[in-house]
This record gives C-alpha cells, sequence and structure tokens, in this order.
C-alpha cells in the first residue's frame, strides 16, 4: 500500500488543522492505520491509532482531547483533526498503515510497515 500524507502547515497555537492520508494500491480495510510525528532531533513518536473498521482508537496522552484520528474506508483516507494546536505538536507528521486480519489498534513504530512521506506541521507561539 502506498500512502500519502497531506494538511499540514504554519499555524499560530490554539489553532487547528486536518491531516490527511491518502492510500492506495491496497485493500483499505485490511490495514490498522496511525499517525506518528517526528520533532526536530528527536526519535519518531506515536500519536494516534485506529483499527481496521474504526470501530477502536488510541491516542497517545499528549494530544488526548485535542486530536481525533478517524477513517473513511469509501475513500480509503485516514485524517487527523487537530485542534488546540500547541508549539510542541510542531513536528514532521507520518502516517503509517499495517496489515492485520483483527481490529487491534497498534501504537509501536516497528508495528507499522508502510509510511508515508509526511507532512510539515509547525505552531508557533
Amino acid at each position: 500500500v502506498q500512502l500519502q500524507a497531506s494538511g499540514g502547515g504554519l499555524v499560530q497555537a490554539g489553532d487547528s488543522l486536518r491531516l490527511s492520508c491518502a492510500a492506495s494500491g491496497g485493500t483499505f480495510t485490511s490495514y490498522a492505520m496511525a499517525w506518528f510525528r517526528q520533532a526536530a532531533g528527536k526519535e519518531r513518536e506515536f500519536v494516534a491509532a485506529i483499527s481496521r473498521s474504526g470501530g477502536s482508537t488510541y491516542y497517545a496522552d499528549s494530544v488526548k482531547g485535542r486530536f481525533t484520528i478517524s477513517r473513511d474506508n469509501a475513500k480509503n483516507t485516514v485524517l487527523l483533526q487537530t485542534n488546540s494546536l500547541k508549539p510542541g505538536d510542531t513536528a514532521v507528521y507520518y502516517c503509517a498503515a499495517r496489515y492485520t486480519p483483527g481490529y487491534t489498534v497498534y501504537y509501536s513504530v516497528s508495528d507499522y510497515a508502510y509510511w508515508g512521506q509526511g507532512t510539515q506541521v509547525t505552531v508557533s507561539s
């Protein structure tokens, strides 16, 4: 599966962005999906994950209550709605996919085999 992330930009603290990840080349409903981010000089970290059906989601504590992950299986797209953005949210955001027969959500970098190219989110104070 190929992944293409978009929707990043430069915003002010408190603003919102909606990140989108379009999938192609695979059966989208066979993949658990997630968003990760990587700030300059830091390791890639988990942000949010969603199961194949969309029925289960999981969030990093740092974004819980501010970010929402969702998927549209008819459009082969996973979204990340980011609200109340903070300067600490500044990073390159990556979408990821894991082929799975089950409905578990996964939250480790090593759980995912397929990655998009990333979209930059910059939050100014």
